[in-house]
């Protein structure tokens, strides 16, 4: 049962003597909490996300260590990926998987490439995406959405007022425009913890969204 099943782990003892840390080096470098030991509200979210995925991404274990970060993290994640307005959920899921790549972010590329797969219903798209996104079957609009999320990924300094008028010309809203440069940060921050913590993606995310003949979730080309 999650970290309590975890082959290989030990338990550590915190000041109280009550909390129990497990590590398992196929999470983490750092312990994750054991499930029930955790505040209600983080249990709570933990349980949702297994019972609609059919297991617990590690990302959530790792950031049950520390509840407050827990919940402002995903406050912050769910404000942006699961907004209604503005971009679409695929384009979001784009805007990862590029910039992740971007930042070979190992743990942020296979999980999000798995969401982008299933939303996009198509298998192909995030592997493409990952190694070259220049060579996928992308609209002008999501062309110019990635080349600015890639710089900003890596070359934030030098992003300037034409690249702004840039995402403009190709139709994208002031709105829209500003999810792309906050999903970009926010992955920044993802990517580089999941680097300091040596966050190790499920293998359950390697088979979603894999099979053949799946049609787009947004119709049309990618």
């Amino acid at each position: 049962m999650l970290a309590e099943a975890a082959e290989g782990a030990y338990g550590v003892e915190g000041p109280s003597g009550r909390e129990r840390l497990r590590v398992d080096r196929r999470i983490a470098r750092f312990a994750v909490p054991e499930l029930l030991e955790v505040p209600e509200d983080v249990r709570a979210r933990i349980l949702a996300v297994q019972e609609r995925a059919g297991f617990v991404p590690h990302v959530f274990l790792l950031l049950a260590r520390r509840p407050a970060e827990f919940r402002a993290f995903l406050a912050w994640h769910d404000a942006l990926m699961e907004r209604e307005e503005g971009l679409s959920r695929v384009e979001r899921e784009m805007i990862v998987v590029v910039t992740s790549a971007a930042n070979r972010c190992l743990y942020c590329v296979v999980a999000h490439g798995a969401i982008l797969r299933v939303r996009a219903r198509d298998p192909h798209v995030s592997d493409i995406l990952a190694v070259d996104w220049r060579k996928a079957d992308l609209a002008p609009r999501r062309r110019a959405m990635l080349a600015f999320a890639e710089k900003l990924a890596l070359r934030p300094w030098a992003v300037d007022d034409a690249d702004i008028e840039e995402l403009r010309r190709a139709g994208l809203s002031e709105e829209e425009i500003w999810d792309i440069g906050a999903i970009t940060a926010l992955f920044a921050a993802s990517n580089r913890l999941a680097h300091f913590a040596d966050l190790r993606p499920n293998p359950e995310f390697h088979a979603l969204g894999r099979g053949p003949g799946r049609r787009r979730e947004d119709g049309g080309s990618a």
